[in-house]
């Protein structure tokens, strides 16, 4: 098992190269959960995430001649920007694996950082497999993601500057993937904190500690946001770290993630990706376990795709009732598209979207369909705008 002393060793290793990033309270995430809450922002890094405490730690300790033969990694995105920025800095030739689905902005970011980017396989299992395979062609040196003593003395490294820097903790909350932060943050805890209660947290679908402290079970595996937690398996080394030093694992649902990013945009003004929403997710949909006690969370990145956190907020409102989505019968005839406008700007409404079908939709020649998105405060004036509309027009709620 890794030492604090080697966490430390990282830390004076990768000062300088790796950002000190912000510990704060956040007293709008507090009131909303029912407990306070810390985060320590490591979406501030340059690769917008914490493994390149890792990968900088790691890379600092080859020898010249491994440097000289150049390195390889395989990774969904967060880990191939922190080998491929070190790399650089240190003048190290890198390849990166990433699966052929990876975000865009991921792949674009890693090639940014002077890294070339080959996609093979369909999951992280299959761009390992490949990239392994390339190590031996190309006699390369493999960067694991997680599965390191370096690399996870080098992740150790956020808990240790969350400790220096925070006040009382009675819980830190870490997402679990391959294991890597959790395992670092681990031992940083024992010997700084002891008392601290260590939890990680599984997005449902990857969620191979669901029956922590017993045996791995093997995940359905599938689509999820939190995609840089999206491991099969966790590591052989990191799995050690954490059976001895973490007192609980819990899952959180792809909606509980979702429902945190979109508080952390809100209420913290943070943006995260899913993976780095999952502390909070866990926080969230579990209140009996957090209520009242003062808990840190590592945002652990921020590389999340502008699409897809802009569904996020989207479909976070439309649950939570502050988007409507009303479908209304109305007759064809001229004057009635401006009626309801201004009934919804009455009502203090704002249009998003509108859809006038004539032709196909519409039950009688003389009537229309007509579709309307709304931005509303919250869900009671929601239902204030659809009692307005509903005083003149037949009114479907979707």
């Amino acid at each position: 098992m890794i030492t604090f002393e080697d966490i430390r060793a990282a830390a004076g290793r990768i000062e300088g190269r790796v950002l000190r990033t912000p510990t704060i309270p956040s007293h709008s995430l507090s009131k909303s959960v029912g407990a306070e809450i810390t985060l320590k922002l490591e979406n501030l890094q340059a690769v917008g995430s914490f493994k390149e405490r890792g990968a900088a730690n790691r890379l600092a300790l080859l020898t010249p001649e491994e440097r000289a033969r150049g390195v390889i990694a395989a990774s969904a995105g967060n880990h191939a920007q922190g080998v491929a920025r070190h790399a650089s800095l240190l003048g190290i030739d890198a390849v990166i694996v990433m699966p052929r689905f990876t975000p865009a902005s991921k792949v674009t970011r890693t090639e940014g950082w002077g890294a070339r980017v080959v996609l093979e396989g369909n999951n992280f299992a299959e761009a390992s497999l490949f990239a392994r395979d390339l190590q031996e062609r190309e006699g390369r040196v493999f960067i694991h993601p997680y599965d390191d003593d370096a690399v996870m003395a080098g992740q150790g490294t956020c808990a240790l500057e969350l400790f220096e820097d925070a006040g009382p903790l009675d819980a830190l909350v870490v997402p679990i993937g391959g294991g890597g932060l959790l395992a670092g943050c681990a031992v940083a805890a024992r010997a700084m904190r002891p008392e601290v209660e260590l939890i990680g947290v599984q997005v449902e679908s990857y969620s191979s500690l669901s029956h922590f402290p017993g045996p791995e079970v093997t995940p359905c595996g599938g689509a999820t946001i939190a995609e840089g937690i999206a491991v099969m398996k966790i590591g052989r080394r990191t799995h050690e770290v954490i059976r001895q030093l973490v007192s609980q694992v819990v899952v959180v649902s792809e909606r509980d993630v979702e429902n945190a990013i979109t508080l952390m945009a809100e209420g913290a003004k943070q943006v995260t990706e899913g993976a780095g929403a999952t502390g909070l997710a866990a926080v969230m949909s579990h209140p009996s376990l957090f209520a009242g006690k003062r808990v840190a969370l590592p945002v652990s990145g921020g590389n999340i795709d502008t699409r897809i956190l802009a569904n996020t907020l989207l479909r976070a409102m439309l649950r939570d009732g502050r988007l409507l989505r009303l479908i209304m019968e109305i007759p064809d005839r001229p004057g009635v598209l401006a009626d309801i406008s201004k009934t919804i700007g009455e009502a203090g409404g704002n249009i998003i979207e509108v859809s006038h079908q004539r032709l196909f939709a519409a039950p009688s020649v003389q009537a229309a369909e007509l579709e309307v998105m709304i931005e509303a405060r919250d869900p009671q004036h929601a239902e204030q705008i659809t009692e307005a509309l509903r005083e003149h027009y037949v009114v479907r709620r979707v």
